[in-house]
């Protein structure tokens, strides 16, 4: 109960901030790109540092750590809920409510690991995967009143009495024994590896309004364009990051020679279900998470429903995504985990077809309720199967450190999810909208002028509405405003069809990695830890 609380904190939070993304750029006075780009700094700041709350729970124990983690998320929760700009809502959410997450999360998994076996972990951890999945799915019903009859900051403030609750009962839990030695934190390896990732996630994320090999809307320092060799900064931003990830291979080789702690026992990932545990887990978080970046951005501008309007239409996701977690378990004892994930992976892509025929200036709500409803039963069955998968590929002794790798691919496939499907929905929406009013005949000289202008800045994400204001405001005549605000409503429903298209490819692509899932039940005393 207690972990499963804390879990579903944890995972709370980025399905509310999805569903509530109009009233956050309203308040704050932002822009989709920028909450954007708060989802994903959230996510990465735990991908990058997740393998140092890992190692930090070795040295100072799971329940310490815990309780201390719960405690920074409490903070940024509150800073959070008083952020007067999007700066300090970066600082809150992003930043101290992340850097709280990468101790919990790997404790949380670590406790669960040590507390249950055999079919016992494989319920339990189908719990806890029920619990995120329910907290993703009925966050944006919960996040979405709470929005509309009061403000989006209620939910974090709420997070905060909800984080102190859970404090004062964790004395209940039982503090898995600790090893025999203290390790030692590698903090040049959790340096490089929070710099690489950092750097590769930030380059895919900006690819969208900085270019992604040509620039446009180009980093400016000091009012000059950074343009390297005329390129865009992203490619070296992303190489960069790759670069930096390659050191970390490289430091890591060099503490085992010398015989010190590493940040990661390289071994570990030699383990083939495991690895295909923690890939396949990549790819169902950024399968989860760019979807939930799209559907709100199209319920929302697309079909102006409030916030509590949005989490009422993706109701149907939460019933079958905890009813499918909830029964992964006993279908994996006959099926196999293999089975029972790539069934999931199926339904995902099967929910992806579906969705992008619901994409239009009118919503089919039994056929986007059908959708929602496959949408869930994948997702839960992905859930209930790849938690009992990596931790039982280890032995109980590295579970922390298999906590600390599963959350690190959890929260890296959710930023590459909001950053990719972001850049696939920005990319395709500039493009389509330039094109067309280019094509147009009937438009004046200055109408297209505008257009080129604003796309060389980056088009935002914004209703239609929006659009044909502004330009009125700009001084085009209300023919060519209306044309023009026509044109970008047909490009912005291309983008979000695509970003959704896209979604489909990657849930199908993820079938390659199931390979080395266990294709036979479970045995009641976990996988051997090396295959």
């Amino acid at each position: 109960m207690i972990l499963g609380s804390a879990q579903f904190v944890m995972v709370l939070d980025s399905s509310v901030m999805n569903v509530s993304i109009s009233q956050i750029v309203a308040d704050l006075d932002t822009t989709i790109q920028g909450v954007q780009l708060a989802i994903t700094a959230y996510t990465l700041v735990m991908a990058a540092l997740m393998l140092a709350g890992a190692k930090l729970g070795d040295i100072y124990g799971r329940q310490r750590t815990f309780a201390v983690g719960l405690a920074i998320y409490g903070l940024g929760s509150f800073t959070t809920a008083l952020s007067p700009n999007l700066t300090v809502l970066l600082i809150g959410w992003s930043l101290i409510e992340g850097l709280g997450a990468v101790l919990v999360i790997p404790a949380i998994v670590s406790m669960v690991a040590a507390t249950y076996s055999g079919a016992q972990r494989a319920l339990a951890f189908g719990i806890i995967g029920g619990v995120a999945g329910a907290a993703v799915a009925v966050g944006p019903l919960i996040g979405g009143w709470v929005t509309a009859e009061l403000s989006w900051r209620y939910v974090f403030a709420s997070e905060t009495v909800v984080v102190a609750g859970i404090l004062l009962l964790r004395r209940r839990l039982a503090d898995p024994p600790r090893a025999a030695r203290k390790p030692q934190l590698d903090v040049v390896g959790a340096a490089l590896s929070a710099a690489g990732l950092g750097l590769v996630v930030f380059g895919i994320l900006k690819s969208s309004t900085w270019g992604l090999i040509e620039p446009r809307g180009a980093l400016t320092i000091g009012g000059e364009e950074i343009t390297p060799f005329g390129f865009s900064v992203v490619p070296f931003l992303i190489l960069a990051g790759l670069g930096c990830l390659g050191l970390f291979v490289l430091w890591e080789e060099r503490r085992e020679r010398q015989g010190r702690d590493p940040l990661l026992d390289r071994s570990l990932l030699r383990i083939r279900p495991l690895r295909a545990g923690l890939t396949t887990l990549m790819m169902q978080q950024l399968i989860l998470l760019g979807t939930f970046f799209v559907l709100p951005v199209y319920l929302q501008t697309v079909l102006g429903l409030d916030a509590f309007e949005t989490g009422k239409r993706l109701f149907p996701m939460s019933v079958t995504m905890f009813a499918a977690a909830m029964l992964g378990p006993r279908l994996a004892a006959g099926a196999a985990p293999k089975r029972v994930a790539q069934a999931g992976l199926l339904a995902l892509v099967a929910s992806s077809v579906l969705l992008l025929g619901t994409i239009d200036v009118e919503l089919d709500e039994a056929e986007f309720a059908i959708a929602l409803s496959v949408f869930g039963i994948g997702a839960g069955l992905l859930l209930s199967q790849l938690g009992n998968v990596i931790m039982s590929s280890v032995d109980p002794g590295q579970t922390n450190e298999a906590g600390g790798l599963q959350g690190t691919a959890q929260n890296l496939g959710a930023s590459l999810g909001t950053a990719l499907i972001g850049a696939v929905l920005i990319a395709a929406l500039t493009s389509g909208f330039v094109s067309q009013v280019e094509e147009n005949p009937d438009l004046s000289p200055r109408a297209r002028e505008l257009v080129g202008q604003a796309a060389d800045q980056g088009i935002p994400v914004v209703p239609v509405d929006q659009v044909e204001a502004a330009a009125r405001e700009a001084g085009l005549p209300p023919g060519d405003a209306s044309a023009v605000a026509d044109h970008y409503g047909d490009a912005q429903l291309q983008g979000l069809k695509r970003a959704l298209g896209a979604v489909g490819i990657f849930a199908l692509l993820a079938l390659w990695f199931t390979r080395d899932i266990p294709g036979r039940a479970i045995h009641p005393d976990g996988l051997p830890a090396k295959r």
